[in-house]
């Protein structure tokens, strides 16, 4: 099964947004995991007055996290399944979140626009027909030293890790998405990180991107060597102006 991608994705977002947070609450450590990749943005808290673009939000989950670490900032959380946003702006929030309804590729003409201090974007990249577009958008939108983190599934490399994806995938994640009727997307998902960049590929993809002080950070517990952060900075106006 080829993977899905823009309207086939989103499309399939939306049948599944009623059963997302479920599968997710099986994944140990996920709500932690997201709210450490926040902090890896290295932010002053309580974030007030900075503005922090959410890309790719879901169900919120990583505006939640966002939200947690930075109570203080204006957070845009962006998603291109209108089925997860009506899901994202259900919940109850300590103050308000700007919701919008756009792939990153439309964001101007949906009325997102920098600058951003931050840029934060989790499970969004390996779903993406085109990362390097992606990657090169959040960088125009930073304001210079504005800071990215990228929290992805992006499997080490090691023979080992790839095998603990896909036990969790067989025997866990594919049964019970299959019974609620979003094996399709499931699937998907499980296929888009073996096909994905591994880590390093991952970071190395993020300074070519243009980004600077670029890290790729491992994620404790079962993801370890499956999921990581990577973080990095745009560079000062002057700096990009030089490299030109």
């Amino acid at each position: 099964m080829p993977l899905l991608r823009d309207a086939d994705l989103a499309a399939a977002f939306d049948r599944a947004a009623d059963h997302y947070d479920l599968l997710l609450a099986a994944n140990p450590g996920h709500h932690t995991q997201l709210r450490r990749s926040a902090r890896r943005l290295g932010l002053r808290t309580p974030g007030t007055g900075l503005r922090v673009l959410d890309l790719g939000c879901g169900t919120g989950g990583s505006t939640a996290a966002l939200a947690a670490v930075l109570p203080g900032a204006d957070i845009t959380a962006v998603d291109a399944s209108a089925g997860m946003l009506r899901r994202a702006a259900r919940r109850s929030w300590p103050r308000p979140v700007r919701f919008v309804h756009a792939p990153v590729e439309r964001l101007a003409e949906a009325g997102v626009h920098g600058p951003f201090d931050a840029v934060f974007a989790a499970y969004l990249l390996r779903n993406t027909a085109d990362p390097d577009a992606v990657l090169a958008h959040a960088h125009r939108l930073l304001a210079p030293h504005g800071r990215l983190a990228v929290h992805e599934y992006a499997l080490s490399g090691r023979p080992a890790h790839r095998a603990v994806w896909s036990a969790v995938c067989g025997g866990l994640v594919l049964p019970v998405a299959t019974l609620l009727g979003d094996g399709p997307l499931y699937r998907h998902l499980w296929r888009s990180v073996a096909t994905f960049d591994t880590a390093g590929q991952l970071g190395r993809r993020v300074r070519r991107a243009g980004f600077e002080r670029v890290r790729v950070l491992p994620l404790p517990g079962w993801q370890t060597g499956i999921t990581h952060t990577v973080v990095g900075r745009r560079p000062s106006a002057a700096a990009e102006g030089a490299g030109r």
